[in-house]
Order: C-alpha cells, then structure tokens, then sequence
C-alpha cells in the first residue's frame, strides 16, 4: 500500500510539472528586445522605455529597446511578427495599427493573425479645438454651423490616413456633417493653421493643444475619448456634447509574434500589469496626459477586432482610396 501512494504521489507530481512548462519556469534568461516603430522621443518611445526599464529590473535581464522607425511604425511591426515566436521579441502598437490594414493596400502581415496580444498600456485623448473667430461655443453649435455651411468648414490633420484625420471623419459620419479635410506633415503645423485662422478647426493631440487653449489662442468643444479626461474636468466627451457613440483615443500597447507560447504572453503581460501600477509609473503616465490601462490579453485582441472594424468603417464612409505605403 505505502509503495502504491508513492508512486501515486510521483506521478501526481510528474504531470504537474507538465502542467506548468519549463518554458514558463527559466523565461526570461537573456535579453528582451522591444521594437519600436517610431524615432526615438516620442509617445510611443517614451512608453516603451518605461515599460522596458520596469521589465527589466523586475526579471533582471536587459530590455533594450530598438527604434526601427519608417511606414509610420510598420517597419518595426513587421519586424516583430517574423521574429521567433519565444518571448524574446516583443514590439509596441498603437492605435494607427488598426487603421493601417484600411489605408495602405501592400501591409506585409496581418495584426489580428500575425501577432499575439500581451496587454493594451495606455490611452490619451484628443481634443476638438476650434478658431476663437469660428462661432460655435459647443459641439451642437458646430454642428449646426456646418450644416449651415456645408463643405465650407476646413479640418486640420497630421496626415491622411492618420488617428487626427479619422477622428475628423468619425465626426463627419456620425454628425451627418460635411467639411473639408486638410491635410498636413505633422499635429504641431496644422495647429498653427488653426490658430492663424487659416483653418477652422481640428482634433489635436492633448499636449499641443491645452497650452494654446489656457492662453486663448483656441477654443476646446470636447474631448474624443468616451468619458471626460481627468487633465479637462470641464469639457464634455463628445458623446456628452451631442455626437453618441463617438470615441477615438490614442493607445498604445505590446505584441509578441504569433504562436509565442502562452505562458509566455501570460509572464510578460502580468510584468506589465504590475508595473502600470507603480506610483512612478502612474505619475509618468500623468506627465504625459496618458491613462494607465494594463488589460489581459484577450481584452487587447477584443479591442484591436472591433477598432479594426470601426475604422475600416470610417474609411468606407470617407471614401479614402487605399493607398501605398510610403
């Protein structure tokens, strides 16, 4: 009987540590590389080297991050999903990832099928900003005013194809408005289009746009996210001022390659739920207008299906040509 338990308990044991792969168990042992897609400096460079410095010094392995800026970060991506599916490659997306697969015609993978989700980091908003000359002191009032005016109302952009472009369209379809879409090379020259007056209006990038609206220099009508912004109490979302439904944010979060196996995902993403809720970190993020998110994985590959679904929409509605990446 006593050898019958014991080989009893040997083999409970045995199938447990199959259970748990060794995968799990020795991951991480050498150095993790981060891409990102973009020059260094920006939202998305400044997260990732939070995050990789947090990654780092909770599994004590180097996380260096590698710029692989070009296409407008579809160059780093793909370097990333043909990269070994181990845990070793990771990369950081962002909300034009899902706009992409609508806008350009020849992108070299798929996101939903060649790259895993490990967890959604952060959110910023826009804010709908308007030339102190343009008469409308709310949403509804611009609303009116273009249809007053139809197709005489110029919106500025960073670029076609972009999240301040569609943010634009979203507008237009679920205002039921016409406007004429200008584009430009960059957030920062087409809010100085605005601001001289050559412009009407457009959806800016918070931390551009709040020092020009304290000095008055422009005038804010609401925020795009789906709630008010903690930096804005004040400024209703643009559900609350009139446009239902209407959400567009700025996010950002990491990828591994397809097929990397799910203990794997499941380490990086519980490194990176716990540091996005680090005071230092929290207060980072703060510096930056961003709002910690910190989601599973499967709430990041919900998320990445309906933005797909919903900008592919906006460009339908837009009538935007797809186009070849450049």
């Amino acid at each position: 009987m006593h050898t019958h338990a014991s080989i009893s308990r040997a083999t409970l044991l045995i199938g447990l540590s199959f259970a748990t792969p060794v995968l799990a168990q020795s991951f991480p042992s050498k150095p993790i590389r981060l891409i990102v897609g973009f020059a260094p400096g920006g939202p998305n460079d400044i997260l990732a080297r939070i995050v990789a410095q947090k990654i780092s010094e909770a599994t004590r392995v180097p996380v260096p991050v590698d710029n692989r800026p070009g296409a407008d970060s579809i160059i780093g991506i793909q370097l990333a999903a043909r990269a070994a599916p181990d845990g070793y490659t990771i990369a950081t997306i962002s909300a034009s990832s899902t706009i992409h697969p609508s806008v350009y015609r020849d992108i070299p993978f798929d996101i939903a099928k060649d790259l895993a989700p490990v967890a959604l980091l952060a959110s910023s908003a826009f804010v709908l900003v308007v030339n102190p000359s343009v008469p409308a002191r709310s949403v509804q009032e611009l609303i009116a005013l273009a249809k007053a005016r139809p197709g005489q109302l110029n919106f500025a952009s960073s670029g076609i194809g972009g999240t301040l472009h569609l943010s634009g369209e979203l507008f237009k379809s679920l205002a039921h408005v016409d406007m004429n879409h200008v584009p430009y090379k960059g957030g920062a020259p087409a809010l100085n289009d605005v601001i001289s007056g050559q412009l009407e209006l457009m959806f800016s990038p918070m931390a551009i746009a709040i020092p020009q609206v304290k000095s008055g220099r422009l005038r804010a009508l609401a925020v795009s996210s789906a709630q008010r912004w903690p930096s804005l109490p004040d400024l209703p979302s643009m559900s609350e001022a009139g446009v239902p439904g209407y959400e567009s944010t700025g996010w950002y979060g990491i990828v591994a390659p397809a097929n990397t196996p799910r203990d794997i995902v499941t380490r990086l993403n519980h490194e990176i739920v716990k540091l996005l809720a680090l005071p230092d970190v929290r207060q980072r993020l703060d510096g930056l207008d961003m709002q910690p998110i910190g989601s599973s994985p499967e709430q990041m590959a919900t998320h990445i299906k309906s933005e797909l679904k919903k900008w592919a929409q906006v460009v339908r509605d837009a009538k935007l040509k797809p186009g070849i990446i450049h």
